[in-house]
């Protein structure tokens, strides 16, 4: 691919916090790269704060949805507002860290893949030990997947997915939530021939007490969802 346009793509909501920490470390990676922050009706100065972190620099975006919509919804927002050969979404609560989008976008850039998927679960890479229902819900939630799709991913409930900037701007994507992440995932492995990639990627993980969003509810969400998009209309 040379070098590809990357759109990094920040869905953010009440992470004033820590959006600036990841947008300055989003810039300073050595690509060619957009910064697309989606402000989903945060009250905490999420928006000013990304734009204080970039300073001038023409490359970051931010969008601002007036009321909070969701993950999903936000993510759409900036999918249509992307231009990159590659798109990768980056959650802005820095439980990924930006410093480790090269590894991650590499099978893309050497054209072996068409969507890579960061893994928390298959080893060798920093991982916080807490939450243990949690990692059990991503683990049902994955096995499913594999069973309805017949594929092998590790951890599709993963905040850290890159795409062809073609194909992620080809889908029709409708969930608001956090039913985006089993959405995009069906609709990905629905499509012919697709080349689907797994990196083992570190994860700084929160507890709820430091902001975490997605519960036990999400997990149910994502079950329907799954089931839905299976054996729905693409």
């Amino acid at each position: 691919m040379g070098s590809p346009l990357v759109s990094i793509l920040v869905p953010a909501y009440g992470e004033a916090a820590t959006i600036g920490e990841g947008v300055a470390r989003a810039l300073a990676l050595d690509l060619d790269s957009e910064v697309i922050v989606v402000d989903d009706g945060s009250a905490d100065g999420t928006a000013g704060a990304a734009r204080a972190a970039a300073g001038d620099d023409p490359r970051l975006k931010v969008l601002v949805h007036e009321r909070n919509q969701g993950k999903g919804a936000a993510v759409r927002t900036a999918v249509a507002a992307s231009l990159g050969d590659i798109v990768v979404i980056q959650d802005a609560d820095l439980e990924y860290d930006p410093r480790d989008l090269p590894k991650l976008l590499q099978p893309l850039v050497d054209g072996v893949a068409d969507v890579v998927y960061g893994t928390r679960l298959r080893g060798g890479e920093p991982q916080r030990a807490h939450l243990f229902w949690h990692y059990a819900g991503n683990r049902f939630l994955s096995l499913l997947t594999n069973v309805l799709y017949n594929t092998t991913i590790s951890d599709m409930e993963v905040g850290s997915k890159a795409f062809r900037g073609d194909l992620i701007r080809s889908l029709h994507l409708v969930s608001n939530d956090f039913r985006f992440e089993p959405e995009v995932t069906a609709k990905v492995l629905r499509t012919p021939g697709i080349r689907l990639y797994e990196v083992p990627i570190p994860y700084y993980g929160r507890s709820y007490a430091e902001g975490k969003k997605i519960t036990w509810r999400d997990g149910y969400r994502a079950v329907g969802a799954l089931l839905r998009f299976r054996f729905g209309p693409r």
